[in-house]
């Protein structure tokens, strides 16, 4: 598996993406009408050839709101990994307990979604495309926009919880994938990682925050502090998340 998209949940739809165009240099985010339904407006942006979405309430009763509600405010909201094995992943994470709440299969793409509370932390997803590069959540034209071709990935996600050891074993359990205690849990993907930390902000378990490779990371830092972000340690608050910036050769693997 790898990880393709890190969805982030933001009340101001406008005010989340131009700081995520203006920090990562991307632009021409897809509006997915495919959302509509759930009652969102979303921003997919093309992170070299992974995706980076913000979700956005339209209207009251929606999960993204109640979330907003639940953590006081923008964060992550969902983990998009994609497997060659759709009906491997499929079976080993339901084997596990894991309850499927949407279920999506049309010609040369699939979706899986499980309940946050089969699996903890964030909505996990288990996407299946073919060929592997597409990415029919990043519209018909993601591979021309302005991040696409960009020297970005992102390569992992950080994921909060009051028992990380016990988050970890539950991930590695759906996933069928092991956990590891290697300076902090963590299950090793394809490209990139997941990290499971303790609760650190107050703000209960969630998705804390994901991490871009980049060839130039003083650029993105100095965008960030342009914009009036909070930078720490070489990671920037974005969106009610913390996003990490990793150095990277400046070629990314597709």
């Amino acid at each position: 598996m790898r990880l393709r998209q890190i969805a982030l949940v933001g009340a101001d739809l406008a005010a989340c993406s131009a700081d995520i165009a203006a920090v990562l240099g991307v632009d021409r985010p897809y509006d997915d009408p495919g959302v509509h339904k759930y009652g969102l407006r979303n921003a997919v942006f093309a992170v070299g050839r992974t995706f980076l979405e913000v979700v956005s309430p339209q209207q009251p009763g929606t999960t993204a709101g109640r979330l907003i509600d639940k953590r006081g405010g923008d964060g992550g909201y969902m983990v998009i990994l994609q497997t060659r094995d759709l009906a491997g992943a499929r079976a080993t994470a339901t084997a596990a307990g894991a309850r499927i709440v949407e279920q999506i299969d049309r010609d040369g793409y699939a979706a899986t979604h499980f309940h946050p509370r089969d699996v903890g932390g964030a909505i996990l997803s288990i996407d299946w495309m073919d060929p592997w590069d597409r990415w029919e959540w990043g519209g018909p034209d993601w591979r021309s926009s302005g991040g696409a071709d960009a020297h970005l990935a992102i390569v992992g996600a950080e994921l909060q919880a009051e028992d990380p050891a016990a988050m970890a074993a539950r991930w590695s359990q759906v996933l069928g994938l092991p956990a590891r205690n290697e300076n902090g849990w963590r299950i090793a993907l394809e490209d990139g990682e997941l990290r499971f930390v303790p609760v650190s902000d107050g703000r209960g378990e969630g998705l804390r925050g994901f991490d871009v490779a980049t060839a130039d990371p003083d650029t993105i830092l100095a965008r960030a502090r342009t914009r009036g972000l909070a930078v720490d340690d070489g990671a920037i608050e974005l969106c009610g998340t913390r996003l990490g910036i990793v150095r990277a050769p400046a070629t990314t693997s597709a």
